[in-house]
């Protein structure tokens, strides 16, 4: 559910319902609070495989494969 709030950049409030008749409120608001902070997707601002778009240095590929 986070990932899909994060995917369509959702910035509105998130609630966490949960049914407990023994749970005092205060602890169960606590403990979702903390389970909402937890899972908060930061979401990035560059695309998963940017490191491709960065060019190529054919000299230091070489010098890494050891083919200099």
């Amino acid at each position: 559910m986070f990932s899909k709030l994060a995917q369509y950049g959702f910035d509105g409030w998130v609630v966490l319902e949960w049914v407990c008749c023994l749970k005092h409120h205060e602890q169960g608001a606590a403990e979702g609070a903390q389970f909402i902070a937890d899972h908060i997707i930061r979401v990035t601002q560059k695309v998963f495989d940017d490191f491709a778009g960065t060019g190529t240095d054919l000299a230091a590929n070489k010098a890494i494969l050891g083919l200099t």
